[in-house]
């Protein structure tokens, strides 16, 4: 969300791309650092993909939460009504989040935003306290941690995440954003926005996208692509 984003052969088509994951071995995983928004359909896309890639690339996925709460404050007066209201009711996810990792470590993460974000996208779910108490049940946690939603008592963590991704990237950005070590390693970090794609790509077709996306990401100098969506988010 910007701010208002086969064939059974594993060997993809880049091989020359120093940044490829696939130069490397199975036991030597390159860890991709995700930031996401759970109540951002593009990023849960994304997200949807990076599971893919994990299964076809030596890629494990660190997650960590930025805010479009926080993203947007500087603008709130410049945003439309609808998306105005949207992102004010942004915090309560986030800080659930930040809480439980807080709370029970940063692994907990990744389950916690596949069950929230299942209902918020899959199923259409409020994103009121009974959902939040769903997912929290499914991804193993205390439902005690949806009282979190409704208190600044954890923005100070919600901020520091939120600052620990946008400063790779820059604030021109939405969510998520990906940080992957460069080819000599996290002194050379590659960090980008996006991608923005729909439906996730599946198989080798996530680990083609993976491949072109840390090379043009890893080129010095190289900024954009982009086209106009003419598709809504598809969930599949």
């Amino acid at each position: 969300m910007r701010v208002f984003v086969e064939s059974a052969n594993t060997s993809p088509p880049y091989r020359e791309n120093p940044m490829s994951t696939t130069r490397r071995t199975s036991d030597e995983k390159t860890t991709a650092d995700f930031w996401f928004d759970p109540i951002c359909p593009w990023a849960w896309i994304t997200s949807r993909w990076m599971l893919e890639v994990q299964k076809v690339r030596p890629v494990e996925v660190r997650w960590h939460v930025m805010s479009l709460a926080v993203l947007n404050e500087p603008r709130m007066d410049e945003l439309p009504e609808e998306y105005r209201e949207k992102i004010a009711n942004a915090w309560g996810p986030v800080r659930v989040c930040v809480a439980a990792a807080a709370e029970h470590g940063e692994e907990v993460l990744g389950r916690l935003y596949t069950a929230l974000g299942t209902r918020f996208h899959h199923q259409g779910r409020p994103r009121d306290r009974a959902t939040i108490v769903e997912a929290l049940e499914e991804a193993g946690l205390p439902a005690s941690l949806a009282d979190a939603a409704g208190t600044d008592a954890y923005d100070a963590e919600v901020r520091a995440s939120h600052k620990g991704g946008i400063d790779k990237v820059g604030e021109e950005v939405g969510t998520p954003v990906i940080a992957v070590p460069g080819e000599t390693g996290a002194e050379a970090e590659v960090a980008f926005f996006g991608p923005v794609v729909t439906p996730a790509p599946k198989g080798e077709a996530a680990g083609r996208l993976w491949d072109g996306t840390l090379l043009v990401a890893s080129t010095p100098g190289f900024f954009e692509i982009k086209r106009t969506r003419t598709q809504d988010p598809v969930f599949d």
